[in-house]
């Protein structure tokens, strides 16, 4: 998102019109949302622990299967190429965070898992993590919450 000369930050929505369909306004105002939280979180993971948001993503996914997961596991999970998911293991791998060996039925797949370091990182960033979003959306009452969790469940099963 870019800003405007006053510095008021131009977002998503900016782009409606009066005369857009609801639907359109529904769509810019949940993706103005969504980046607006993701922009939070990507700094103050950069800031607090010089690590990136896919790479919180990846820790997290394996934190929840210590057995580990393959990469195709992996890739379709965090829904991004397996190149993108190659790469971060690389990384975490060369920080000793991540294990990966082969998997024995078949040696061009690879299986990860968090290394007991990996675990213990993740750990803190899930604590502070969990803080931001409370910071971020602990405001809205449970009622609001739970209306909310209603349309949007509705939005997912539609499409």
């Amino acid at each position: 998102m870019t800003q405007q000369s006053n510095s008021v930050p131009l977002d998503h929505e900016t782009r409606l019109q009066e005369s857009d369909h609801h639907s359109i306004k529904l769509w810019l105002r949940l993706l103005t949302c969504s980046s607006l939280i993701e922009r939070r979180l990507r700094g103050e993971l950069r800031k607090r622990f010089n690590t990136t948001l896919p790479r919180f993503d990846f820790m997290s996914q394996l934190v929840r299967n210590p057995a580990g997961l393959t990469m195709g596991e992996l890739s379709r999970r965090m829904m991004v190429s397996g190149g993108n998911i190659s790469g971060i293991a690389s990384q975490l791998v060369k920080e000793g965070l991540v294990d990966r060996s082969t998997v024995p039925e078949n040696r061009r797949s690879f299986i990860v898992k968090l290394t007991p370091q990996g675990n213990e990182l993740f750990a803190k960033m899930a604590i502070e993590h969990e803080q931001w979003i409370v910071d971020l959306l602990g405001h809205l009452k449970r009622e609001e919450v739970e209306n909310l969790m209603l349309l949007l469940k509705r939005i997912k099963q539609a499409i």
